[in-house]
């Protein structure tokens, strides 16, 4: 992939608790901006293979399956809608997922959107001048919902307008 955005936060959570919410592919709605459900293919919960489908505001969906899996310590997704690829303006995108131990019962998590550009050159151009500060935005606060979600542990989506406070001094 020619792009990446990332974002890397510390969670108050030991890596085997923060681990357990990650696996669980069908909390993203909880921590993703314009996400309202996820609902899993198959009978597959977890490893390379797993998918779902993620629903989005104003009835868009996108499909994500899990094409790497590192046990206890992260994933990989492949964006894509049904056999196609990812919508526009994507040719290919992907999303990491990755926890370390941080000391002190702290784990960090690195979230990464990887992606190639459609449209060749005007793509590049198009990412480069006006997309790439809006992909780290939305990267960090995916980070910063995660953080915060993960830390609340009250089953409840997290207010994305409040994380800003959360992620001070990380």
């Amino acid at each position: 992939m020619n792009h990446e955005a990332s974002s890397r936060v510390l969670i108050k959570l030991p890596r085997d608790r923060a681990w357990a919410l990650l696996q669980d592919l069908t909390l993203a709605h909880h921590y993703v901006p314009g996400v309202l459900r996820c609902e899993l293919h198959g009978e597959q919960r977890h490893g390379v293979g797993a998918s779902r489908r993620v629903h989005q505001k104003m009835g868009r969906w996108m499909d994500e399956t899990v094409t790497e899996w590192s046990e206890g310590s992260g994933f990989v997704i492949r964006l894509h809608r049904e056999n196609k690829g990812p919508a526009a303006p994507f040719k290919k995108a992907q999303f990491r997922y990755r926890l370390e131990d941080a000391g002190h019962g702290q784990t960090a998590l690195t979230t990464s959107l990887m992606f190639d550009m459609r449209w060749g050159v005007f793509g590049r151009l198009l990412y480069r001048r006006l997309m790439a500060g809006a992909f780290r935005g939305i990267i960090r606060t995916i980070s910063l919902n995660m953080k915060a979600y993960y830390e609340s542990r009250a089953g409840e989506p997290v207010n994305h307008a409040d994380t800003q406070a959360v992620g001070e001094g990380q």
